[in-house]
C-alpha cells in the first residue's frame, strides 16, 4: 500500500473517528481536524485513538473559514506532506420546521455543512490535479436525497454536495482526482440512541435489513472510494442506509 496523507474533517464524532481508523488501516498518515476552543477534548480523543492502536494527528480548523482552511492545510502540508485523501465529514444540524426556523439557524448549518465543502476542496484541488493524484470523498445524507421534515436548512445544505460532487468530478477526472459522496442513513450513535425509544423503534421500522448502521459500515464505503485502485469510480453517491431510500 502507498501511504497517503489523509484529512478527515470532523474526526472526533462516531463517524469521523471510524472514518480515521479506516484511513490508517489502509497505512495512510490521517490528519484530524477540531473545532478550535476545544483543544482539551481533542487532545483526550487523541489519546485514546492511541491506546486503542490508532495514531492520528489533530489540527484545529474552523470548516466554514475560508481563509483559516488555507492555513490549517498550509500547515498540514508543511508537517506532513501534500494532502491527497479529503473527506469532507464536518457538520452540524439546527433543526426546526420552516415557520420557525430562523436566519442563524439556516445560515450556521448552510456554512458548516456546504460552504466547507468549497473552503475545503478548493484550495487542496489544484495541486491534486497538478500530483496526478486525488481522493476526495464528501459525507452526504440520507435527507438530502429524500429530505426531512424539520430540517430544510440541513436537506438543502446535503442535496447541495451532489451537485458540488458532481461538477468538481468533471474537473478532475482525466487529472487522476476523483470526486464521490457517500450518503449515510440513520446510524448507531449516541445522539440518535437519545431519540425517543418509540421514535427510534419506529425510525427502525422504516429500515428495510430491520436496524441502524454502525459508524464502521460508513468508514467502509469511505475506504472503498479513497483506496488506490478506485480511480475509475468519481461523480457518485454510495447511499448506505439499509435499503431505505428505496422505501
Amino acid at each position: 500500500m502507498t501511504q497517503r496523507v489523509a484529512v478527515v474533517t470532523g474526526a472526533q464524532g462516531g463517524l469521523g473517528e471510524s472514518m480515521c481508523k479506516a484511513m490508517q488501516d489502509q497505512g495512510h498518515k490521517v490528519i484530524g481536524s477540531y473545532l478550535p476552543g476545544t483543544e482539551e477534548a481533542a487532545k483526550s480523543w487523541q489519546k485514546k485513538m492511541k491506546g486503542d492502536g490508532f495514531e492520528v494527528e489533530i489540527f484545529p480548523l474552523d470548516v466554514t473559514d475560508y481563509d483559516h482552511c488555507c492555513s490549517f492545510i498550509a500547515t498540514v502540508e508543511k508537517e506532513a506532506g501534500p494532502i491527497d485523501i479529503l473527506v469532507n465529514n464536518a457538520g452540524i444540524t439546527r433543526d426546526g420546521p420552516l415557520k420557525r426556523l430562523q436566519p442563524e439557524q439556516w445560515s450556521a448549518v448552510i456554512q458548516t455543512n456546504l460552504d466547507s465543502m468549497y473552503n475545503m476542496t478548493q484550495p487542496l484541488f489544484a495541486s491534486m490535479c497538478d500530483r496526478g493524484f486525488g481522493r476526495i470523498v464528501n459525507i452526504s445524507s440520507l435527507n438530502g436525497e429524500k429530505g426531512q421534515f424539520g430540517q430544510a436548512n440541513y436537506s438543502a445544505a446535503k442535496a447541495g454536495i451532489y451537485g458540488f460532487t458532481k461538477a468538481i468530478a468533471q474537473e478532475g477526472a482525466r487529472k487522476g482526482v476523483t470526486v464521490n459522496a457517500v450518503s449515510p442513513g440513520y446510524i448507531d450513535s449516541p445522539m440518535v440512541r437519545q431519540v425517543p425509544e418509540n421514535v427510534l423503534n419506529s425510525i427502525i421500522d422504516g429500515i428495510p435489513v430491520g436496524r441502524l448502521g454502525q459508524p464502521e459500515e460508513i468508514a467502509r464505503a469511505v475506504a472503498f472510494l479513497t483506496a488506490e485502485d478506485a480511480g475509475f469510480i468519481t461523480g457518485t453517491n454510495l447511499s448506505v442506509n439499509g435499503g431505505q431510500y428505496m422505501s
